[in-house]
């Protein structure tokens, strides 16, 4: 008994031993230094196949075993961070544990508004209210929208890199209005064509980019709301009444059929034409649906519940696949 706990007591010194050095030598000593990018989201497993295949990480799944046994798997920061052959596991785990970053990355999605994107500014350290701010000074973009009384719709969503400092909110809403006008300036001679101001196309946009999460339907969605306009028809838009809702307080995630008579300029079912202003940041693809519409009759347009939507050019093909789409779906779950 007591030769079996000494084996015992031996295999477990070993395993200690082999795991301390796994975690505390660096895997390849003298190796040059190398960058290697986490972008936001990105798996502690696919951190550890990137450093693996870079020669610092032996083995993926004992790096996302020692970050568990940290504990750090979410304090994980996205950026870009330099490694060399000193570095050890432990080490490359602190480093990214601190977010001592060469780069330090945020990423705006696109069809946000200014305040989920000063949610998002605040997950990367910065000062929400800092940014809000920022945004809501319109002097950036006054001489392409005279209108503009804020940035909103004119931030554009992309993927930004901080540095390694803090209290860049105003250098970074600077940043994202040049990058807007960087996308927009060989556009602007065909919105000219278009009969349109910068201000409609970036609005009409943002209602484009909000409806639809799918690349190959936004220049259909656009002509359905150019073709409304035209008619002189209602926009209906879901999107810009949740707006309003935010705008007045009162949005808490859901959308109810008394919510569509909500007082409003931007309530799109009891105000025609375009609301005031974007509700959203549109990513170039939705602004150049709004250029590029499809050349259909659509006047409607009803979601399939799977991300995906059925258009119709008729009032009566319309309620056809709203029953079929939603009513049936509302009756099947007992709403």
């Amino acid at each position: 008994m007591r030769r079996f706990l000494l084996i015992i007591a031996l295999v477990l010194a070993l395993a200690g031993y082999a795991w301390h050095r796994e975690i505390t030598t660096p895997l390849n000593p003298g190796a040059a230094s190398r960058t290697f990018t986490v972008e936001p989201g990105m798996s502690v497993l696919a951190i550890g196949r990137r450093l693996h295949e870079m020669g610092f990480v032996r083995h993926p799944l004992v790096f996302r075993a020692y970050i568990t046994m940290r504990g750090v798997g979410s304090r994980l920061k996205a950026g870009k961070y330099a490694v060399d052959g000193s570095h050890s596991l432990a080490r490359i785990v602190d480093l990214l544990a601190r977010g001592s970053v060469v780069q330090r990355l945020i990423t705006f999605p696109e069809g946000k508004c200014a305040l989920d994107m000063a949610r998002i500014a605040a997950g990367a350290g910065l000062d929400p209210d800092v940014f809000l701010l920022a945004a809501r000074d319109p002097m950036a973009i006054r001489d392409l929208d005279p209108l503009a009384d804020d940035l909103e719709g004119y931030l554009f969503p992309d993927t930004y890199d901080l540095g390694s400092g803090t209290g860049n909110e105003h250098a970074l809403v600077a940043r994202m209005v040049e990058r807007f006008r960087k996308v927009v300036r060989p556009e602007l001679i065909l919105i000219r064509e278009r009969g349109l101001t910068l201000r409609e196309t970036v609005t009409l946009a943002s209602l484009v980019e909000t409806e639809t999460g799918r690349s190959e339907e936004r220049p259909r969605i656009a002509a359905v709301f150019l073709n409304r306009l035209r008619r002189g028809m209602p926009l209906q838009a879901d999107p810009s009444v949740i707006y309003a809702m935010r705008k007045a307080g009162i949005y808490d995630g859901n959308i109810r059929k008394k919510d569509l008579d909500i007082e409003s300029s931007y309530n799109t079912y009891r105000r025609r034409g375009l609301p005031p202003g974007p509700i959203a940041s549109p990513g170039r693809e939705a602004i150049l649906a709004v250029l590029h519409p499809a050349p259909v009759k659509d006047l409607y347009f009803v979601s399939r519940n799977d991300g995906s939507h059925h258009f119709s050019a008729t009032l009566r093909e319309h309620e056809r696949a709203v029953d079929r789409y939603q009513r049936r779906r509302a009756n099947a779950s007992g709403g």
